[in-house]
């Protein structure tokens, strides 16, 4: 459908195409919220429970802090529902939430990975890496490899964690991520950066042991433990 503009040009009418707007896909829940209809916030809970809990968990690496981080957050959307304008879609709104959420809970408890330790991750250059992405497909390794690259993940400083969590794994976009964790543009991209350069050399060292006899892969060097918070 075209719309015509009224004013002439050179005599003549002109067309142009209509500005159009993208549609949310939650358009009907988002009113069913935003009405307080009484089914609004079990088909919250239906809608989103599932993916919030992995996201929750993923940042967590705790499943009872994943389900109250959940609970917590939901009720949260709900309260704050009429504070929604629009301006990206529910979904990734209610993601930043729940990340949100999830970072409020480690530091309150405030243990975190050494910043000290991460560091040293980064910095070891200790030989050159292989190349070993010819072997992810392996049927054989894939359990082991999603442990693996789990274990790393919840190895990462929160700040980095929550980052490459909303970006890699949940697939926002990078203005998204630094909005829902409150840094720069320039600041999540430097984290995103840093974050997938510690999770290789951790992958690395796990593709290295792969075959490897148990005395020779505990020799490796061991998980990081975790510390009082420093904050980044």
């Amino acid at each position: 459908m075209r719309t015509f503009v009224m004013e002439p040009r050179n005599g003549t009418l002109e067309t142009r195409a209509p500005i159009s707007r993208p549609v949310d896909r939650d358009h009907a829940l988002l009113e069913a919220l935003r009405e307080g209809e009484p089914t609004a916030a079990e088909r919250l809970v239906t809608t989103y429970g599932d993916r919030a809990y992995r996201l929750a968990l993923r940042i967590t690496g705790n499943r009872a802090d994943a389900e109250e981080v959940v609970q917590d957050a939901l009720w949260a959307v709900v309260r704050k529902i009429g504070g929604f304008r629009g301006e990206s879609a529910f979904g990734s709104w209610l993601y930043r939430i729940v990340a949100n959420e999830a970072c409020q809970k480690l530091r309150r408890r405030r243990t975190d990975v050494s910043l000290d330790e991460f560091t040293a991750v980064l910095d070891d250059d200790r030989g050159h890496e292989p190349d070993w992405s010819t072997r992810l497909e392996d049927p054989a390794l894939q359990s082991d490899l999603r442990n693996a690259l789990t274990a790393a993940i919840v190895a990462l400083p929160i700040n980095y964690r929550a980052v490459i969590v909303l970006l890699d794994v949940e697939g926002l976009s990078m203005a998204e991520v630094a909005g829902s964790v409150g840094i720069t543009v320039a600041a999540a991209k430097s984290r995103a950066h840093r974050a997938r350069l510690f999770l290789r050399k951790r992958l690395s060292v796990f593709m290295a042991g792969v075959g490897a006899p148990p005395s020779a892969a505990a020799k490796r060097r061991p998980p990081l433990r975790p510390h009082k918070r420093l904050d980044s």
